[in-house]
């Protein structure tokens, strides 16, 4: 695995838990969803880099399916922390 690229990944993945603790300890709602929200985009990146390893074949197939199907399901359940979040704001 590339180096740098994977450096990226690393950096985006992490970025993802970081966020989601902060958002723990929010100060409010709106922090709450403003770091929620940033989860959010460092798992679309994260799963951008996942995608990139598998289309250009840095990974194999068997080892990347399983960590692109997780990535997808991260992405719906913070999707749906958003949504819910700002419905019940108001």
């Amino acid at each position: 695995m590339n180096g740098l690229l994977s450096g990226q990944l690393v950096r985006a993945g992490t970025s993802i838990g970081a966020n989601l603790e902060e958002a723990q300890a929010a100060q409010s709602r709106a922090d709450f969803i403003a770091k929620c929200q940033i989860a959010l985009k460092e798992a679309r990146e994260t799963n951008y880099w996942l995608r990139l390893f598998q289309s250009t074949g840095l990974v194999s197939e068997d080892k990347i399916g399983n960590l692109l199907k997780e990535s997808h399901e991260i992405i719906s359940i913070l999707t749906t922390i958003v949504k819910n979040s700002k419905r019940a704001k108001g």
